[in-house]
């Protein structure tokens, strides 16, 4: 998989730092109610505008359902994480798929 440029990680104390730092005055934000909240979210989302006229339907790919057999100790390491394990197992084989494909000129 390509790893993305904007992914920024950072460790808990720096995210203390930075909420620190914020110029939003959170009592503020505490002391409203939720519909005084859904009112300026509202206020502020009514100037965006999405502009349609660019937009392409893009449809996914069909896939193809094959027979697969795995070793206990691979299908063991994908379901471990939880849900989604056939997902994640597709993942990795299309990020195989895409390091050791010919890079088009």
């Amino acid at each position: 998989m390509k790893k993305d440029k904007n992914i920024v990680r950072y460790a808990a104390a720096e995210l203390k730092a930075k909420s620190a730092e914020s110029a939003t005055d959170l009592s503020k934000v505490d002391a409203l109610s939720d519909e005084q909240l859904d009112h300026l979210i509202a206020e502020d989302e009514c100037d965006i505008r999405p502009d349609w006229t660019r937009a392409k339907l893009i449809l996914p790919q069909a896939k193809q359902s094959i027979h697969l057999r795995l070793e206990e100790d691979v299908i063991n390491f994908f379901k471990s994480s939880g849900k989604g394990h056939i997902s994640r197992m597709q993942a990795v084989l299309k990020a195989y798929v895409n390091a050791h494909r010919p890079h088009a000129k």
